[in-house]
């Protein structure tokens, strides 16, 4: 007779919270590099040439991402449990896990361009964060702050939906395969590796059109991350669209590693401890 399943434990939203600022304050402070190679591929400009270039930013990023990375878990977390249902003994299909998750990184925008357009100008600018800020909405005004979230909303709804769904579901999925069932470790790497592919491939495109858009916040060559798309295509044709792609690849695959194992270590906790 085969050993009933046990349930899995569901987070809190405080832990919810708690795994998100943990988990995007360590990821950003060690892909940084990786985040900063990204930029100036797809900005073409030229590479820092010192380590504290390559770093520059990281205080704003890594300030910014944690919370971001906290909301985007927290209305996880929320969506899950108030949307579609999920309780210990009712644990959601993979569908609606992926559901979930790109619903909370699609809402989590709103606050995540602002962080990414701060960024990039204040590594062009060398200014801080604040300073970058102040000079954005003094030379630009209001709304410029906002340049580019609805190609951030698509950006971040697969990007989440990456991290707290696809990856947790192809961990699951190896987890199940005779002989893995105790290879935490390498089925959240595997599973995190395949999950941050997948996902960079499919948002980077719309990444480097909001980058590009950002980045040229006068207007004078791109009017929109939409209308970026058409003259990416004509300058470089498809390849265009994924200069930065590598580094951007290694760094989801890192970040979705990073936070995912945090996240699976605290779920398998509160697990053994149900009774």
């Amino acid at each position: 007779m085969a050993t009933p399943t046990k349930p899995r434990a569901l987070l809190t939203e405080p832990e919810n919270f708690a795994v998100g600022i943990v988990g995007g304050t360590t990821e950003t402070c060690v892909l940084m590099p990786i985040l900063t190679w990204k930029f100036c591929s797809q900005e073409g400009r030229p590479l820092p040439k010192t380590i504290g270039g390559f770093y520059r930013g990281v205080g704003v990023q890594a300030g910014n991402v944690a919370p971001i990375t906290a909301v985007q878990m927290f209305l996880n977390g929320l969506f899950e449990k108030q949307v579609f249902g999920a309780t210990e003994t009712k644990p959601l299909n993979d569908l609606e896990k992926m559901g979930a998750a790109c619903m909370a990184g699609a809402c989590s925008s709103v606050i995540y361009s602002p962080v990414d357009l701060t960024c990039i100008h204040q590594q062009k600018l060398s200014l801080g964060p604040l300073e970058t800020m102040s000079w954005i909405y003094r030379t630009h005004g209001l709304s410029s702050v906002w340049r580019g979230v609805s190609a951030m909303a698509f950006r971040e709804a697969i990007y989440t939906g990456g991290y707290l769904g696809l990856g947790p579901v192809l961990t699951t999925s190896l987890q199940r395969m005779p002989g893995r069932e105790e290879s935490h470790l390498s089925n959240t790497l595997i599973g995190s590796c395949i999950a941050g592919t997948i996902s960079a491939l499919l948002t980077h495109p719309a990444d480097t059109a909001k980058t590009v858009y950002q980045a040229d916040i006068t207007g004078q060559t791109y009017k929109s991350a939409i209308n970026a798309v058409p003259q990416l295509y004509a300058e470089g044709g498809i390849r265009a669209f994924y200069r930065g792609g590598l580094a951007r690849t290694i760094r989801l695959c890192g970040a979705f590693f990073i936070v995912g194992s945090m996240r699976e270590g605290l779920i398998q906790y509160k697990t053994s401890q149900l009774g």
